[in-house]
């Protein structure tokens, strides 16, 4: 999912510069979609690879500047989701979430001792206020031991076992922040409780309060407050959706942008919390569950074909009026970067394309050289390099 503020409207791959030895055909797979293929050789004086592209992210569902573009022409936010997800109903979502927290990778838990600090074991047994128990108190830990918890507490003397209780537990604070400690010295606060299981440390909290770490984590919450709006209710619908998606799991969503980026506390602001509030439990739904509202930085004017009835490739006039620094990028590679990522190449000679129905993302990258080819697909090839998009063109220098 998108992770910072990325556009531009250019909506044909085709007219490429002539230093592009590009083939165009039509190619009709099984299932009947077009789709493009382009072919550039690479010389053997050749040492750079050039690329020019539009867009950030993938494309699909939203695009975030596109949002930011439709709120400053005056849409509201039910009409930005509208648009972006063609087809779809609004409807409600509420109740807990459980996110992985990925920084915390040690088994046991540790927090800081605070006001109205709880211990609640997940059983439904007793509830333990830590902070009446051990006043004197700094930090508190959760370390899994087989079919128990042992709760320890660290006070000037180090650290001492309080006890040990049956099954899973967790830790909170009546709603309000409780501050986990992270491996290497660093922090975070979180809202709702903090538990460890299976090696696994979660934030359960309402959905509402996940929100509110999410949607500025996403967008710049002074943008305009139709497009925070909009956000709020997709990434509140893409939880709702990978909630359901999550049965049986130990978590329902994650807190990086494998899911959607979420960073607790530290970033709630005044705005994008009115985002949320305006937008209350408000879900994009599809014959009557929580749709996959995914949603990028830019499409690049072109939104990308996914997965879902209603993520769909079509023109986005809205990026054009979004003041997107991402209308246009370019990045170079060497031709020993790509050598070197596939050593089994042996010297780079070809690369070619294969690219959507529309003629602009793509879709596999195929790589050939003295020695052997490779394919991958065009998002690999994306994030082997650390490209913005898979909307690019190519030449050879």
């Amino acid at each position: 999912m998108a992770t910072a503020y990325r556009g531009a409207v250019r909506t044909s791959w085709l007219g490429r510069t002539a230093s592009v030895a590009a083939l165009a055909v039509a190619l009709v797979g099984l299932t009947g979609v077009p789709s493009y293929a382009e072919d550039v050789p690479v010389g053997a004086g050749a040492t750079t690879l050039a690329l020019s592209g539009q867009g950030y992210g993938h494309g699909r569902g939203m695009s975030q500047y596109g949002a930011k573009g439709a709120a400053a022409q005056g849409l509201g936010w039910a009409q930005i989701v509208g648009f972006y997800y063609p087809g779809t109903q609004l409807g409600e979502a509420r109740g807990p979430i459980r996110v992985q927290l990925t920084a915390a990778t040690k088994r046991s838990l540790t927090v800081d001792a605070r006001a109205g600090l709880r211990l609640r074991r997940l059983d439904g047994g007793r509830t333990y206020e830590l902070d009446r128990l051990r006043p004197a108190a700094t930090r508190w830990k959760l370390v899994p031991h087989g079919a128990r918890t042992r709760v320890r507490f660290a006070t000037a003397g180090g650290w001492r076992t309080l006890r040990a209780v049956r099954g899973a537990a967790e830790v909170s604070a009546g709603g309000e922040p409780v501050t986990l400690r992270l491996p290497g010295g660093g922090s975070a606060a979180y809202r709702g409780a903090l538990r460890t299981v299976g090696g696994t440390t979660l934030n359960v909290l309402p959905l509402e309060s996940y929100l509110r770490g999410v949607v500025p984590s996403e967008v710049p919450p002074q943008w305009p407050a139709a497009a925070v709006q909009a956000q709020a209710v997709a990434a509140r619908t893409y939880a709702a959706w990978e909630r359901a998606a999550a049965s049986g799991a130990v978590a329902d969503t994650c807190d990086t942008t494998s899911c959607q980026v979420y960073r607790g506390v530290a970033v709630e602001h005044p705005a994008s919390d009115a985002a949320v509030r305006a937008t209350r439990r408000q879900v994009v739904t599809y014959q009557g569950e929580p749709a996959f509202t995914q949603f990028s930085s830019s499409n690049g004017g072109w939104s990308a074909v996914g997965s879902a009835a209603y993520l769909v490739a079509q023109a986005d006039p809205y990026e054009a009026t979004s003041a997107n620094p991402n209308a246009a990028w370019s990045a170079s590679l060497t031709r020993t970067a790509v050598e070197q990522a596939w050593p089994q190449l042996g010297r780079l000679t070809r690369v070619s394309l294969v690219r959507d129905a529309g003629g602009r993302r793509a879709t596999s990258v195929t790589l050939t050289g003295t020695s052997g080819a490779v394919t991958v697909s065009g998002d690999d090839f994306r994030f082997r390099f650390g490209l913005r998009s898979t909307w690019f063109s190519l030449a050879v220098r």
